[in-house]
């Protein structure tokens, strides 16, 4: 059972939540909180006051209320960036440094690869013609939790979040995406968005799990950074690492490149993988 999450605080997040109440035939199975919660298919959709972002465990709380099992998390939420672009988001959550955003410091909550990409792909399809980039984010920020969890973001500022057209898109990519059947890495190098990872994963068969900028393992020493890519293999469940070598210098992809062959990880590049089918 997947777990939606929408919060009232934020007004991208109820817009997609009401875009999938239109698009699929949702049944009322009680409530969480005071409030309705929703069934369809194999997905459960609730609606929180707080943030998402200090939400921490809601996976079991909302299960345990409904008496569902949660396997997997997704939240419905804006995106904010100081750029203004608009843009539309998918990412995995947990800390590489410290958790001024929710979570726990220097812990990665487990990612969703096989979903997550399967949503980017989907949303890349669904957005077509709308003025919205679509982009892999790097793992960032909290709440904290046990299930393997994804953000799907309408961003970047307030005069995005009430866009209608971009909450259908996203909501038809949550309604369509089902989990690939890929090979799944880690995306290690670039800045905070990934638009390497994202092209790579639309036309090769490859499903990213957790990504680490080269803000995460610049200014740390080896065993950190080797520590930083173990923590994001082992909560991605990835045997891959697709190290983004055009961000830094040729002698710092090769050091990468041996720290990950280190712990089991096999470096690849867009000509190890299969092409995507259409």
């Amino acid at each position: 059972m997947r777990l939606l999450l929408s919060s009232l605080e934020d007004r991208a997040s109820i817009n997609i939540r009401d875009r999938l109440l239109e698009m699929a035939d949702w049944t009322e199975i009680g409530s969480y909180l005071g409030r309705p919660a929703y069934l369809w298919e194999d997905n459960i959709m609730v609606t929180i006051e707080r943030p998402h972002l200090f939400s921490d465990d809601i996976d079991a709380s909302v299960g345990q209320e409904l008496g569902f099992q949660i396997e997997r998390v997704l939240f419905l939420s804006r995106h904010k960036a100081a750029s203004g672009i608009p843009t539309l988001t998918v990412h995995p959550i947990g800390n590489y440094g410290a958790a001024d955003l929710g979570g726990r410091p220097g812990e990665l909550v487990p990612s969703d690869p096989k979903l997550m990409t399967a949503l980017l792909i989907k949303l890349t399809e669904s957005a077509k013609g709308l003025p919205f980039q679509v982009s892999f984010e790097t793992t960032h920020h909290g709440p904290w939790m046990s299930k393997p969890t994804s953000y799907i973001e309408i961003g970047s500022g307030e005069d995005n979040w009430g866009h209608v057209e971009a909450a259908k898109a996203i909501a038809s990519a949550v309604l369509e995406a089902d989990p690939l059947d890929d090979p799944i890495a880690i995306g290690v190098g670039g800045g905070h968005y990934a638009p390497r990872f994202s092209e790579v994963c639309l036309t090769k068969r490859i499903s990213f799990g957790h990504m680490v900028p080269n803000y995460a393992i610049e200014k740390v020493d080896d065993a950190m950074a080797l520590e930083r890519m173990r923590k994001a293999a082992d909560a991605s469940k990835a045997e891959l690492i697709y190290i983004h070598r055009k961000s830094m210098s040729r002698s710092r992809a090769t050091e990468l490149k041996e720290l990950a062959r280190s712990i089991g990880l096999k470096a690849v590049d867009s000509q190890d993988l299969e092409d995507r089918s259409v």
